[in-house]
């Protein structure tokens, strides 16, 4: 891969994933291709973002779809390594991530966030791009990818790019494929929750918790697992909404076996007075 990096033009823009690519993935590739001369994309399933009891065996892996895709879309390079390659024996160095990755995914995902900044620093080093984007759907993770840039001096510039969601508003993920019929009718209800929050906030709602009260009646027939509104450089959970500040309303929920995550903007109204 280093060999190959040496022999594109500049400047190189880089879409890290783990395959079982989709439009949101295609989307990722559009802004590369827009801004960049030369365009890399990653598939590894890393093993360092799944807990024991999670879905590392069965995630779903399509690597000659995904091929396909990405020539249609653009890519110059697929980097595809194994885990091998990624992880030699004996390996065991790893990025700890700040106070950004302490609460909601960090709380109920030990270990997650700390492999996904681990995994892309790796990348980083061995692909050396000039620009990398992310999907604002994983906001934490994009949060945890654009401190660990800062804290550690490294060159890249990280680009977030939006959201890309079906028509009636399920964020595209490859974990959707596990849904069946009616899970699928029911995924859009964490989306509506998260809309339900913005939407009271945005009308002048001082306290979180009563938006978030309202907005989980949205979720049946899904599990709640959380429900915050935080300010994105932060992701600590707040109680209480400031004035003229641009937060995101994240949530995740349980749609049978499948855990979804989404989040949505906020912008509070300059004049905050609360809600009667």
């Amino acid at each position: 891969m280093r060999d190959v990096r040496a022999s594109l033009r500049a400047p190189v823009g880089f879409v890290p994933t783990m395959g079982a690519l989709h439009a949101g993935h295609e989307s990722l590739i559009a802004c590369a291709r827009r801004e960049c001369a030369s365009v890399v994309v990653s598939i590894f399933v890393n093993p360092l973002q799944f807990a024991p009891h999670e879905d590392f065996d069965r995630y779903p892996r399509t690597p000659e779809a995904d091929a396909l895709l990405l020539r249609a879309a653009g890519a110059d390079v697929l980097f595809m390594p194994k885990r091998q390659a990624m992880y030699p024996d004996g390996s065991g160095a790893s990025v700890t991530p700040g106070p950004v990755a302490r609460y909601l995914e960090g709380e109920r995902r030990p270990g997650f966030l700390s492999g996904v900044a681990t995994v892309v620093l790796k990348l980083f080093n061995v692909i050396a791009p000039d620009v990398a984007y992310f999907g604002q759907k994983d906001a934490q993770q994009l949060a945890v990818v654009a401190r660990m840039v800062e804290d550690l001096n490294l060159p890249q510039k990280v680009i977030a790019c939006p959201t890309v969601r079906e028509p009636d508003g399920l964020a595209l993920s490859s974990r959707n494929a596990y849904l069946d019929e009616s899970e699928r009718r029911a995924a859009p209800r964490l989306y509506r929750a998260l809309r339900r929050i913005a939407q009271r906030l945005e009308a002048g709602e001082r306290a979180i918790a009563a938006a978030v009260a309202q907005a989980e009646a949205e979720l049946p027939p899904l599990k709640l697992d959380y429900l915050a509104v935080v300010e994105p450089q932060a992701f600590e959970p707040l109680a209480s909404a400031p004035p003229r500040a641009r937060l995101l309303a994240l949530g995740a929920a349980y749609d049978g076996a499948t855990r979804l995550i989404d989040n949505v903007e906020v912008n509070t109204p300059e004049d905050h007075a609360a809600t009667t």
